[in-house]
């Protein structure tokens, strides 16, 4: 295949095409004191927001609501502790099931008259509710042997407990491996956030849930912290269309290479900007050419002043990024994934200027009173084939698009993610800001 076309197509297995819903939530935060300066009328309101959302939706393609996207299971976690600071901050994160020796029945009963718990009791290797219903097995595991008798047909509870005493990370995916398609959840006894991440991530798919014995209100912030992280792989993010209104020449400049510890497929791409209101969606450097070959880890993402979405609904500036930290890997579709930063490559190079133009709400409800309804957004790139702004569906959504920067031009259409304008150490906060 030769070098990127100027509008390189992507097979309909590679590549999702995307619906581009708008959150409207989080459009009408972002410029909440436009509308404030200004009164309609509620009918007129209404039909101009209709015609809105009818006009960021005719992108979708009808049929691309038909494909099927896999989510995992909902991960479950149990806490085993003796802390009533530990029960407190796990009810108040949203975890209420907890474990009990058989001598604390009385500690049971004391913390649910403070909070609605549901705990359970360890007797004879066994777990069991409060009117004495097995709900779970518990399996020590410290030799092969001992895993190999682990088997999902075997009679035993609809959940199991295992404590494993010797490794940890080939025996969990073993397990996943073994469990797989099984109607048991399987549980691992962690004592750190840490070894919850192990077993949760075990062969990518992970166990089912993890059971929490600590003493240490700290570790309870950390598991949940991770939690939130991996929210944002099942939740999509809402791109929107933007209309590309200049592409110029901008001179030298220190731009930023990602390399990732994940491959991406075609498609996928980071969220990077000049203004943290609007990121746009830079393809990766996975697609083949005859010139050079693909680096499916590497995104060439832009200078070291632009900004990038990471975990927590944050941004930070490239020139930050370094190994080990996490961004966000988003795809057409909005769907993300976590990656961690391998390597950063700051070097100089020749780069471009692109500004697009995006409708949004308040803009359009204000339309008959105020020329001024486009809001515009840049990011500056290197100038070279090999990069690329990944655009929407085309036509019947059969194409879909990574167009080079080489090749952009006005007029051409790019995804984006608008998001709160105001930063405080990457912080979304709420004030007045202009930035230009």
């Amino acid at each position: 295949m030769a070098l990127l076309s100027s509008v390189s197509g992507i097979s309909r297995q590679q590549l999702s095409c995307s619906s581009f819903k708008t959150d409207v939530w989080n459009i009408c935060r972002l410029n909440s004191w436009h509308i404030q300066s200004y009164r309609i009328g509620t009918n007129q309101a209404t039909q101009l927001y209709k015609e809105f959302s009818v006009k960021m939706c005719s992108a979708s393609n009808s049929s691309s609501s038909n494909v099927s996207i896999p989510y995992e299971k909902s991960k479950r976690v149990w806490i085993w502790t003796e802390s009533k600071q530990v029960m407190c901050a796990a009810v108040e994160r949203g975890w209420n099931t907890f474990i009990f020796s058989p001598h604390n029945h009385e500690l049971a009963d004391d913390w649910s008259s403070m909070a609605l718990i549901d705990p359970l009791f360890i007797k004879e290797g066994e777990v069991f509710d409060r009117v004495e219903r097995r709900v779970a097995t518990i399996f020590e595991v410290s030799t092969p042997k001992e895993l190999q008798q682990l088997q999902p047909a075997d009679e035993q509870a609809e959940n199991i407990v295992i404590d494993l005493l010797n490794w940890q990370i080939i025996p969990a995916e073993n397990i996943v491996a073994a469990f797989q398609g099984s109607s048991k959840t399987v549980f691992a006894i962690s004592k750190t956030p840490t070894e919850a991440q192990t077993f949760l991530e075990a062969l990518e798919q992970g166990l089912g849930g993890v059971v929490l014995k600590v003493e240490d209100v700290e570790a309870v912030r950390e598991l949940k912290e991770y939690f939130d992280r991996r929210s944002e792989v099942i939740n999509l993010l809402s791109l929107t269309k933007a209309t590309v209104t200049r592409v110029d020449v901008a001179g030298m400049g220190d731009r930023v290479c990602v390399d990732l510890c994940s491959l991406m497929r075609p498609g996928e791409g980071l969220l990077v900007g000049s203004f943290a209101r609007g990121l746009f969606l830079v393809h990766s450097e996975s697609l083949e050419s005859n010139y050079i070959a693909s680096r499916p880890f590497r995104v060439n993402a832009g200078p070291v002043h632009a900004y990038v979405l990471v975990p927590g609904g944050k941004t930070c500036y490239l020139s930050e990024l370094k190994s080990g930290k996490e961004v966000i890997v988003v795809d057409q579709k909005g769907h993300q994934r976590t990656a961690i930063v391998g390597r950063v490559k700051i070097e100089s190079r020749p780069l471009l200027l692109v500004e697009a133009k995006v409708l949004i709400l308040e803009y359009y409800l204000l339309v008959q009173r105020d020329s001024g309804n486009e809001s515009i957004y840049s990011i500056i790139l290197q100038n070279a084939e090999t990069i690329a702004l990944i655009g929407p569906c085309q036509g019947n959504g059969e194409q879909k698009t990574a167009i080079p920067v080489t090749s952009l031009k006005v007029g051409d259409e790019v995804l984006l993610r608008l998001q709160g304008a105001a930063r405080h150490t990457g912080i979304e906060i709420q004030e007045f800001i202009v930035e230009n």
